[in-house]
């Protein structure tokens, strides 16, 4: 076997000008089909076609998520992409925010919030666009910042356990029951974009808080399964059945793949102080591999129940795009062959299968047997996880994207 750790992929010329290349079809794909003049962004179909042009439905986690992507093509030079920053701040300001209440709401549409709720996982992506919007020097971007932070510390936060909340109604009643990792998740990625680009430790405070207790204490009961749902306690919710999309049950693998990132990223953020945080980081990605990774056809399946069985079959994008940012991670602070390798397979899966050489862009949903598929995702509704795997193995895994590429410019 070559020794796969002698010759990174991540340093080799033709691999690097080929990310960049499907960098920017995943940008020339969603930069203009998705810009929806009336304000927000479209979703596409498996095509690249706006779908629901009358009165679309706009998700906060979509219009954030484009504004972060956005303010990645403006710090690598991409023409058009401060436009597409503004457009997307905008309408998080002006529509998803709750000026009477506080708060954003989870959808709008034309008419106002079609889904008024007030949710973690939406607040976690706000956070990250203003963070990713102040690197880029947008107007709202501070006021923006401290709005939202206002509202995870006032609303969201639960001191006691070190983790933010699930779910509120408009009025900021909560919506008991329920505590989740997903939604924790993204607001550790977001807390360590937001120190970054404020220089802030409390946000890394909280980061290192919602890793210990998801991670260190709860993944590392399970032989480091990642959880997905709790009680408001914090205990594992083992039973719990919720949406397919957001909230599925059983255990996710993809959800291993991007903590092992997270992790590392966090470790050097943080001075390299927790000596768990990356051997969590390669627990995580090994247990993945193992038990996730469909030897037969290829990809990772969706969910495994509890048995560590294949629940949900299907192939979803963006848990190969995690694998990719997790391994390239790991081959820059903890390099094996076996990272490498697995770097490679997952990379050869993805140019086989996913990529949609007739539309451009990937196919978000494949079969168990790798064929194009459309019962979760209706096409391609996201730019965010395949944008982030062809660009995280282009720069320095010392911190989050944005970060990154100012790093490897010189500049603040």
């Amino acid at each position: 076997m070559t020794d796969t750790t002698a010759a990174s992929w991540l340093n080799a010329a033709y691999h690097r000008r080929w990310l960049w290349d499907r960098a920017e079809d995943l940008f020339d794909v969603f930069q203009y089909a998705a810009f929806n003049p009336a304000g927000g962004f479209h979703d596409l179909d498996a095509a690249g076609r706006p779908v629901d042009t009358a009165n679309p439905v706009r998700g906060i986690h979509s219009t954030a998520r484009m504004v972060h992507c956005f303010a990645v093509g403006s710090l690598i030079g991409r023409p058009g992409s401060d436009a597409v920053v503004d457009h997307g701040m905008t309408y998080l300001w002006h529509h998803h925010r709750d000026a009477l209440n506080g708060g954003y709401a989870w959808t709008v549409d034309d008419d106002g919030p079609a889904d008024a709720t007030k949710q973690g996982y939406g607040h976690a992506f706000v956070l990250l666009a203003a963070s990713s919007a102040r690197r880029v020097g947008h107007p709202l971007a501070d006021r923006m910042l401290a709005d939202v932070t206002e509202v995870l510390e006032t609303r969201f936060w639960e001191e006691r356990h070190g983790a933010i909340a699930e779910e509120f109604d408009g009025a900021w009643n909560p919506i008991p029951g329920y505590r989740g990792q997903n939604s924790n998740m993204h607001l550790t990625e977001a807390l360590m974009a937001a120190f970054e680009a404020t220089g802030d430790g409390t946000y890394l405070d909280k980061a290192e808080r919602i890793a210990d207790l998801i991670i260190r204490r709860r993944a590392g009961e399970n032989g480091f399964r990642v959880a997905e749902h709790f009680d408001e306690e914090w205990q594992v919710d083992k039973a719990y059945r919720g949406n397919e999309m957001f909230r599925p049950s059983g255990t996710t693998p993809g959800h291993w793949l991007e903590w092992s990132r997270l992790v590392l990223q966090l470790w050097v953020l943080g001075g390299k102080r927790h000596d768990w945080m990356p051997e969590a980081a390669e627990a995580l990605f090994a247990r993945s591999m193992e038990l996730g990774w469909d030897e037969v056809h290829g990809g990772f399946f969706y969910t495994l129940d509890w048995d560590d069985r294949p629940a949900k079959r299907a192939k979803l994008w963006w848990p190969a795009c995690e694998g990719i940012g997790a391994a390239a991670f790991l081959i820059n602070h903890r390099p094996s062959a076996f990272h490498e390798a697995s770097y490679r397979r997952i990379w050869d899966t993805v140019a086989a299968h996913f990529l949609d050489r007739t539309h451009g862009g990937w196919h978000e949903e494949l079969t168990e047997d790798m064929r194009p598929a459309r019962t979760i995702f209706a096409g391609k509704a996201d730019i965010y996880h395949a944008l982030q795997a062809c660009m995280i193995p282009l720069f320095p895994a010392t911190g989050s994207l944005t970060a990154a590429i100012i790093e490897a410019r010189g500049t603040t």
